[in-house]
């Protein structure tokens, strides 16, 4: 089940920290993040662009790498059509602002991610680390994008990520339903888990920036 949200009213802290909890993220993003982002929404539409295309740009490398698995094939593609329809959305929303895409930057949350991943092993555990590395990242852009869409002074803009909210709520769902569906449910919490701890490890030590979605 897609976790639900309300936009028609400001949220209490203690209904944030809640929403958090739906998504299973232990560290909820300071809600003053979006004041820090509105000063360099430049910065969040050109790093959200580029999230959007390596976000398909994952996805194809799940079905390459695991095309014998029939429900990633099936289910992931939709999405690789969906990132990319994102990613031109995002252009088209720069290119409305007089704004322009510029170079790519590195992604330093998901650099970080991914030093977690486990190595070695059969390609089912390898499969399983991508699948909630990939939920994981879509939980994290969800909820910041909740934030944009309650906070954010831009009434456009607030529509904006509202939609992108649901979106990426959706394709959480979907990658840790898809590995329900290979592993174990006590294999799959488990080691959930132990991504919630780490990814909320890495976000303790960081300060706010305004100019990443991550």
């Amino acid at each position: 089940m897609k976790p639900e949200f309300q936009t028609s009213k400001e949220f209490t802290k203690e209904q944030n920290l809640e929403a958090v909890r739906m998504l299973g993220l232990k560290l909820a993003t300071d809600p003053r993040w979006v004041n820090i982002a509105e000063k360099s929404i430049h910065e969040i539409l050109v790093d959200h662009a580029f999230c959007e295309q390596k976000a398909a740009t994952q996805c194809i490398s799940l079905i390459v790498r695991f095309s014998d698995y029939p429900k990633i094939v099936e289910r992931v593609a939709p999405i690789v059509s969906e990132e990319w329809g994102h990613f031109r959305k995002v252009l088209k929303e720069l290119k409305k602002r007089g704004l322009e895409l510029g170079k790519s930057r590195k992604d330093e949350y998901v650099l970080e991610l991914i030093k977690f991943v486990k190595k070695g092993g059969p390609k089912e555990d390898h499969l399983l680390e991508q699948l909630l590395i990939c939920g994981l990242i879509e939980a994290r852009s969800c909820e910041r994008f909740r934030l944009l869409s309650l906070y954010c002074q831009d009434e456009e803009l607030k529509e904006f990520y509202y939609e992108f909210m649901v979106s990426e709520a959706g394709h959480y769902t979907l990658f840790l339903e898809l590995a329900r569906t290979y592993f174990p449910e006590e294999k799959v919490k488990q080691r959930w888990q132990e991504w919630l701890e780490y990814e909320a490890s890495v976000m303790e030590t960081w300060t706010l920036r305004g100019d990443r979605v991550h």
